[in-house]
């Protein structure tokens, strides 16, 4: 059994945060890129021009790459035979309240949903634990901003449904939100399980990275047609029109009872900001 400290759990998370919020992933810069490259509208090109300079403008002066910095959302791999020691919640909230207070990084949580009195330190953070193998514990921040969150939904559909209802209803999402969550977008789509774990599928979809295939060479196509099918739309970069609405559509599925097609959508705007470090 090896012990880790849950001040070293506090250091990473609110190294992470600031990073995250400063520093986009490589295949987002790189997918971000092919979009620029490959986009025939010339607006569609200038906005996607300044995503671009924005990303390193951010990245060279550590800055906020967006405003709105987020949900500080945590992702631990907990190994069965590592031993957090202390409490791994309380070690989390302060890293994130460390990483958004000391990075000057802007506090977006309300203690209370309704009175909405912000708790100044962007916490609580909001933590998932799934426990691995072996004695590491990998830690992931997703800052996920509000307008993202609020393009995101789910629906519980019956199985005749299918992959036609399933298509018309990510449609019908992007059409309506998309707009909304700063495109070009990444979009995750969970399809199965049940009402309570179905959005958790969606969010996975984001941790894939850009241009990634799925296992499952039904799944590859199905992420091809609904990726086509959202730029079809012509929505574009910040909705101003042209070719790149999506940069990728991911697809996570999960086995589901017989009477159900649980399916969410979970969308990302063109700064997916993602970070993971083990400990």
């Amino acid at each position: 059994m090896r012990t880790i400290a849950a001040s070293s759990i506090t250091q990473t998370v609110a190294r992470l945060c600031q990073q995250a919020n400063t520093n986009l992933p490589p295949d987002v810069l790189a997918g971000l890129t092919a979009a620029h490259q490959r986009e025939t509208n010339a607006r569609a090109r200038g906005v996607l021009s300044q995503i671009l300079d924005n990303a390193q403008v951010a990245r060279e002066r550590s800055i906020a790459l967006c405003q709105d910095t987020g949900i500080g959302e945590v992702y631990v791999k907990l190994g069965q035979d590592a031993h957090v020691e202390g409490d791994l919640q309380e070690a989390v909230n302060r890293g994130v309240a460390q990483g958004y207070t000391t990075g000057y990084l802007r506090r977006s949580i309300v203690g209370d949903p309704l009175d909405r009195t912000n708790t100044n330190d962007n916490t609580p953070a909001v933590l998932s634990v799934s426990l691995v193998p072996g004695d590491k514990v990998e830690i992931t921040v997703l800052p996920k901003g509000g307008g993202t969150e609020n393009a995101s939904t789910l629906r519980m559909f019956p199985p005749s449904a299918g992959w036609a209802g399933v298509m018309d209803f990510v449609l019908e999402t992007v059409r309506e939100k998309g707009i909304n969550a700063c495109p070009p977008v990444v979009i995750g789509v969970g399809i199965g399980g049940s009402f309570g774990t179905v959005c958790a599928l969606a969010k996975k979809g984001l941790f894939r990275a850009v241009g990634s295939l799925p296992a499952t060479p039904a799944y590859a196509a199905r992420e091809k047609e609904l990726l086509d099918a959202v730029n079809a739309l012509a929505i574009g970069p910040m909705g101003l029109g042209g070719g790149t609405t999506a940069l990728a559509v991911h697809i996570e599925h999960a086995p589901c009872h017989i009477a159900c097609l649980p399916v969410a959508v979970s969308m990302m705007c063109h700064s997916l900001r993602r970070l993971t470090e083990t400990v």
